[in-house]
């Protein structure tokens, strides 16, 4: 039979008063939930490339945007080199609107075996 003596029994009961502060926890101190996510689905391409229009008849420098939801790939014209559209012959702010380039198929993409 094992002989138990004060100091173990008081070992024991610390352990177990230690792991029910743990276990109960959560239950008393409820950890703060959010619903928001920080994913944006548009990925934009650092810099500046030539971009091309689907019919081939124009280039320009722009910004490509890809939509990591659906795969299509946007052109955003900015004029120049710069990162932002510009305009030197306007006072307004210059709106780029999107030429789509194409798309990339996520779903085609399978791990070997």
């Amino acid at each position: 039979m094992l002989k138990t003596d004060g100091f173990t029994k008081a070992a024991l009961t610390t352990i177990v008063l230690l792991l029910s502060l743990l276990a109960l926890r959560p239950a008393v101190d409820v950890p703060a939930v959010q619903a928001g996510s920080d994913y944006w689905p548009l990925y934009v391409e650092p810099g500046t490339t030539t971009l091309r229009t689907l019919d081939g008849r124009g280039q320009v420098q722009g910004k490509v945007v890809i939509d990591r939801r659906t795969g299509d790939v946007w052109g955003f014209p900015t004029g120049s080199s710069v990162p932002y559209p510009v305009v030197t012959t306007s006072s307004e702010p210059p709106h780029s609107k999107p030429i789509y380039l194409g798309r990339f198929d996520f779903s085609a993409m399978k791990r070997p075996n």
